[in-house]
């Protein structure tokens, strides 16, 4: 059987003529898999991404969105770029227009795929460890997708790429019972924070990152959490310093669980009306939906373009192994000297797990072949830069 094509553009540019630029060969690379196999004229086509967060400004460039949604538009799709929401939804357009990412940059709509009050959602089975979850009702209904992923970091999988993006992306917020959707996975310890005052500096940053409201210190200087609100997120946990809050977890189950959820948004469209793209690039240690952007781990890498969830997010983990580490990073921090698995090292939890979980559930292979575009060819066909000086 053959392995599935896993298409490959450096961020490099050796020349400076555009068709060897980023975006030049991100345009080949759009003309080469040819999007009309995935999407049909007139269909729908939610653009799966994260739009960021105020002082998260790492998220894929709007300048490649527009090249995407022109792609799109040319084959006679009708895409919106979209994700769920985590934050207030009136909140979260917001946050995406302060970073670019609107109908004036983009030429599409942007919209909250669960609706602005994150209950718009579809229930669906998922599997032995959630049983069910609420599928956000703009991408359950939608006959093809794009996901497009910003690769980085992520506090409870590890790593955020293609798996994450839908996993906790397309799920609602909640359902209409007010029931948390994509918090299940984050409930599956039925653990609750811990908190040592001993260890509290009360420096509020726990405060201050919590997207749900839920943490606060009374006149006492004893910490209070509304459990309603609480999500188990684990980000409060993750930016204290001190350990004075901690949230006990289990990797493996959730990169197992979050696979579940990925698999049943997926389950909703059928066999190959999903494309993924996912972006090498500010490879950063932290989510888009943290309040800072740290230092990229390791320099830009390029994209990668594929129709096999597992083989795109197996090469994507590959080549961030094999690059080089930027010193003034959490990763000089850490005294690494190699990048392999990084974000095993960086966060404690193993990606590969989840690229296996999808390959469990028969939606990705983590075998794959990189094929790599050069350059975008001119329209005689030839391939010689206009400008030959390169670096």
């Amino acid at each position: 059987m053959a392995k599935p094509i896993v298409y490959f553009a450096s961020a490099r540019a050796k020349f400076f003529d555009y068709d060897y630029g980023f975006l030049g060969k991100f345009e080949e690379i759009l003309n080469r898999v040819n999007l009309g196999k995935y999407v049909d004229s007139g269909d729908y086509v939610p653009i799966k991404m994260h739009l960021g967060s105020q002082g998260a400004y790492r998220v894929v460039r709007p300048a490649f969105i527009r090249k995407l949604v022109d792609a799109l538009k040319k084959v006679g799709g009708e895409p919106f770029v979209t994700d769920t929401v985590r934050i207030p939804g009136l909140e979260y357009l917001r946050v995406a227009n302060s970073n670019g990412i609107n109908e004036l940059s983009t030429g599409v709509p942007v919209i909250m795929a669960d609706g602005v009050f994150g209950s718009d959602c579809v229930m669906r089975p998922s599997g032995p460890i959630l049983g069910e979850i609420g599928i956000a009702s703009a991408i359950h209904d939608a006959p093809a997708m794009i996901v497009l992923s910003h690769c980085k970091g992520h506090i409870a999988s590890g790593y955020g790429g293609a798996v994450k993006n839908l996993g906790m992306g397309g799920i609602a917020f909640k359902d209409r019972n007010g029931v948390h959707q994509r918090g299940k996975m984050h409930f599956l310890q039925n653990a609750e924070l811990q908190w040592t005052s001993e260890k509290c500096t009360h420096c509020l940053q726990c405060v201050g990152s919590c997207p749900h409201g839920s943490i606060a210190f009374d006149d006492s200087q004893l910490l209070v959490i509304d459990q309603e609100k609480c999500a188990r997120c684990g980000r409060c946990a993750r930016v204290c310093t001190f350990e004075a809050l901690v949230l006990p977890q289990n990797p493996e189950l959730f990169q197992k669980a979050l696979a579940e959820a990925a698999a049943a948004v997926l389950n909703t469209f059928k066999k190959g009306k999903v494309l993924y793209i996912n972006f090498v690039t500010d490879v950063q240690p932290e989510c888009d939906c943290m309040p800072i952007a740290d230092a990229p781990l390791v320099p830009d890498i390029g994209v990668l373009v594929s129709d096999d969830i597992g083989a795109i997010e197996k090469a994507t983990l590959d080549l961030i192994g094999q690059a080089q580490l930027i010193r003034d990073s959490k990763a000089g921090d850490k005294e690494l000297t190699s990048a392999e698995n990084l974000f095993l090292k960086i966060n404690g939890k193993d990606p590969y797990l989840q690229v296996q979980a999808m390959v469990d559930h028969g939606l990705g292979s983590a075998d794959y072949e990189l094929v790599e575009v050069l350059c975008k060819p001119k329209p005689d066909g030839s391939t010689q830069p206009q400008n030959p000086f390169g670096h």
